[in-house]
């Protein structure tokens, strides 16, 4: 019912006119099952009545709100279920055709030349082959008339556009907006954010490129040459997984030459040490990454190499404000300040819609990753991201390879019943990449509300790990391929990063790797049947021992070469496959609240060990006896041993570590080691 509006457009609606929009437009037929959220409201024809000085744009809103209103007042009457994706047509019929999957075999699937042919996807050098899915042309036909059902295209033109998809903290969601195109426009409560996410680039660059040209020094005149991120969740694994890929990469190594970079996560004091103990503070930089400058353990760990930088220059102001810079959201702007940072300078922003774990294109990745390697390299990346976002909006089902890997995921978990999932990267410059992937995808889907204020009955949230091939193969393979069934991503490359081909040797080490690569699915699929045990040999009781089931759906990614650009692709292809399965799932898949009460209450533990420690008659009194006894245990045993009673002498200059970086200069290496050749323990 819409219509064109003039630009003089009527701009005020009588009651008779609300009770027409009441009438025609909220009748049962328009309100589609996907439920009151995604309602769009319609433009209508209005009666000559004018209100001076009362814009048509001011009138639209306030016949939106009450539309929205009358329609919750109608939800709360009604029984919010029916609104679950599982309720509907789409659902049902895929609810009916596993049971006709149950009488097919991967290996009889995978020899289907038809099937075969149309199971990938190919884009910017991206390869996904999913013919080792437990999954049909007529599963995919399915799942895409699901994806349709429930407005997945339009969730996500949603999402690049700036609408307040994060529903439970009433925020937009603009991780793509990080890596957009300078010209690019997407606004937020009237601000263009693009703009503000190139201003902080450029400012991103000309610090790194100061800190490493040698222009913008220490507090004694030295050269940064070592940076410590200090950030946990999305403020580290992301940045990490990005350290690990380029370290190896050939540009990578020669930009960061003379350079080091560390990352401190763990509120663990040995974290601290292993960060710091042989780095030498006078040419160190220190990254506080924190959204809202009071996440706990970051904070403990800030005024901890605080300390630590204080103990060797002294407690001058302008120590913290030459080496220590904060990456936060511009809501924690007086906290960053109060912690002695130059804001003016030293503070580099980002935003709440970003979050923690989709921030490794913000500053809290550009900024430890451009001092190390070079702002160009990290542009690089940014620009892998955005090839796949492009992709992700703008390609079909058939050939959107996030899409695809998202509804295969609704696929297998939610009807296939299978309930964990693991990366395996046969890339060992990728060996981040599964946490990062873990906290990804377990922290933006592990939860089981939906928007309509109900749990799902069905499956949400698979569980996520992982490991580079092949140590994989030597760990867990065990499992995957006799143990419970659990889908596998495989992610390979054509070109190494650095390969190499022994004098004698036919077969180079990337091949020997790739052979692997393209064996394990296939093994997965096919399984090892009784028979051809048999055929081995093998003795008859050994048998049962010896076979392989097989039917274990996989996927396979294939890159060209793992670089900063692919590194990019493959964040922004795991990032979108997580926000399709929660799109289909009606989850809100950018909040995170299940972390919220483990804080609470580490909080309330914090305040008992206080007291015992300030008096040895004090008993610990917890919420429950286990937790009494188990506390009281642990200040029992502790107490002795406890840093906070008396100073150590561990280490005259600090008391932040054991050692120091003039320790680890000064002392020469042991003549004579633990082997000792002839004359020692061989």
């Amino acid at each position: 019912m819409s219509t064109n509006i003039p630009s003089e457009a009527p701009s005020f609606v009588g009651e008779g006119d609300l009770n027409y929009v009441e009438e025609e437009l909220l009748t049962p037929s328009s309100v589609s099952e996907d439920g009151v959220n995604n309602l769009k409201v319609p433009q209508i024809h209005l009666p000559p009545r004018l209100l001076p000085n009362v814009g048509w744009e001011h009138h639209h809103r306030a016949t939106t709100n009450f539309v929205h209103g009358r329609l919750s007042r109608m939800k709360s009457n009604d029984d919010p279920t029916k609104f679950l994706v599982s309720n509907s047509d789409e659902w049902k019929i895929l609810e009916e055709h596993k049971e006709e999957m149950k009488e097919t075999h991967l290996r009889d699937l995978i020899q289907d030349v038809e099937r075969s042919g149309a199971m990938y996807a190919e884009h910017d050098g991206v390869y996904l082959d999913f013919s080792r899915q437990q999954a049909t042309l007529e599963t995919l036909d399915l799942l895409e008339d699901l994806a349709e059902k429930r407005d997945l295209t339009q969730k996500i033109e949603a999402m690049f556009s700036g609408e307040k998809i994060n529903f439970t903290e009433k925020r937009a969601v603009l991780h793509t907006a990080l890596r957009a195109d300078r010209s690019e426009e997407v606004y937020v409560d009237g601000e263009n954010v693009i703009e503000e996410v190139h201003e902080v680039l450029d400012q991103i660059k000309a610090f790194t490129e100061g800190v490493r040209s040698g222009s913008i020094r220490g507090y004694t005149g030295k050269r940064l040459r070592n940076i410590i991120s200090v950030g946990i969740g999305g403020s580290y694994l992301g940045p990490e997984f990005l350290h690990e890929v380029l370290k190896t990469e050939p540009e990578g190594i020669n930009s960061a030459l003379g350079y080091s970079l560390r990352f401190l996560a763990n509120v663990d004091p040995v974290d601290v040490e292993r960060a710091c103990a042989d780095l030498d503070p006078e040419e160190t930089l220190i990254v506080i990454v924190s959204k809202t400058f009071t996440t706990a353990e970051t904070m403990l760990n800030a005024r901890t190499t605080r300390q630590w930088l204080w103990d060797f220059m002294g407690n001058d102001k302008e120590v913290v404000r030459k080496h220590i810079v904060a990456c936060a959201s511009t809501s924690a702007t007086e906290n960053v300040k109060a912690f002695g940072i130059d804001t003016d300078k030293y503070f580099f922003r980002f935003w709440d819609w970003v979050g923690g774990r989709y921030s490794v294109c913000s500053a809290a990745g550009a900024l430890p990753i451009s001092l190390l390697y070079g702002y160009n390299l990290f542009e690089k990346f940014l620009k892998g991201a955005q090839s796949i976002d492009k992709h992700f909006t703008s390609a079909p089902f058939r050939e959107n390879i996030p899409m695809i890997m998202g509804m295969l995921g609704v696929w297998n978990h939610s009807f296939l019943n299978y309930k964990t999932r693991t990366t395996l990267p046969y890339a060992e410059a990728l060996l981040k990449l599964p946490s990062h992937i873990q906290q990804l995808d377990m922290e933006s889907n592990g939860k089981i509300m939906t928007k309509y204020g109900v749990e799902a009955n069905y499956n949400v949230g698979e569980i996520d790990f992982g490991e580079p091939g092949t140590n994989g193969q030597h760990s867990f393979f065990q499992l995957l391929h006799m143990g419970q069934t659990v889908p596998c991503d495989f992610i390979g490359f054509c070109q190494s990063q650095h390969d190499l081909c022994l004098d004698g040797e036919s077969f180079s080490s990337h091949d020997e790797l790739m052979a692997n690569f393209f064996a394990q699915p296939d093994a997965l699929a096919n399984g090892k049947t009784g028979e051809e045990v048999r055929a081995e040999g093998v003795a008859e009781e050994d048998i049962p021992h010896r076979v392989f089931k097989g039917n274990r759906p996989s996927m396979s990614l294939l890159l060209p070469k793992l670089t900063a650009y692919a590194a990019g692709q493959l964040l922004a292809i795991y990032e979108h496959r997580t926000a399709v399965q929660g799109f289909i799932w009606d989850i809100n898949s950018f909040d995170q609240w299940g972390v919220e009460l483990g804080k609470k209450l580490a909080i309330d533990v914090k305040g008992h060990l206080l007291k015992a420690r300030q008096s040895d008659e004090h008993v610990i009194e917890a919420s429950n006896p286990t937790s009494s006894r188990m506390l009281n245990y642990y200040v029992d045993k502790s107490r002795d041993d406890h840093v906070c009673n008396e100073a150590t002498n561990a280490n005259p200059l600090t008391r932040v570590t054991r050692k120091t970086h003039m320790d680890h200069s000064r002392l020469p290496p042991p003549v004579q080691h633990d082997l000792g050749g002839n004359g020692g323990r061989l």
